[in-house]
């Protein structure tokens, strides 16, 4: 008795298994999307923490440099955000904003901003949510 595969079994597993990676891939990049937003979100609220902490030391906000906060996010590995800090010079009523870099992953992302209130929007072409919550999300 021969033992084996004929051939139209190996392409059904084939078939099989691409179907499911097709199935699977989107999410897959879907989960690396949201954790780059989530690793942003992360270093938003460090760049506050960074801004009061220079507050307290410094007394006032308008002597306050945020250069070297601005710029490029994350700082180890591919840039997917670039991050501003206004009004400049900065006052009590800050915002921070991260908007997307063209021609990266994140590009379709929508733009994140962290004000001084703790609020937290996202905006997704025409749909903008804010609050305190899970906006970000």
């Amino acid at each position: 008795m021969n033992q084996g595969f004929t051939l139209i079994e190996l392409l059904i597993v084939v078939a099989i298994i691409g179907i499911l990676a097709a199935i699977a891939y989107p999410s897959y990049l879907g989960y690396i999307e949201k954790g780059m937003r989530t690793d942003m979100m992360g270093e938003m609220h460090s760049i506050a923490s960074t801004i009061e902490s220079r507050k307290l030391a410094q007394g006032k906000y308008n002597s306050i440099v945020t250069t070297d906060l601005s710029g490029a996010y994350p700082k180890q590995g591919e840039a997917q955000y670039t991050v501003s800090i206004r009004p400049n010079p900065l006052t009590s009523q800050w915002t921070i904003e991260a908007k997307p870099k063209s021609n990266t992953r994140m590009k379709n992302d929508g733009t994140l901003t962290l004000d001084y209130q703790g609020i937290k929007c996202r905006n997704k072409n025409t749909d903008k949510k804010c609050g305190s919550g899970d906006e970000w999300k």
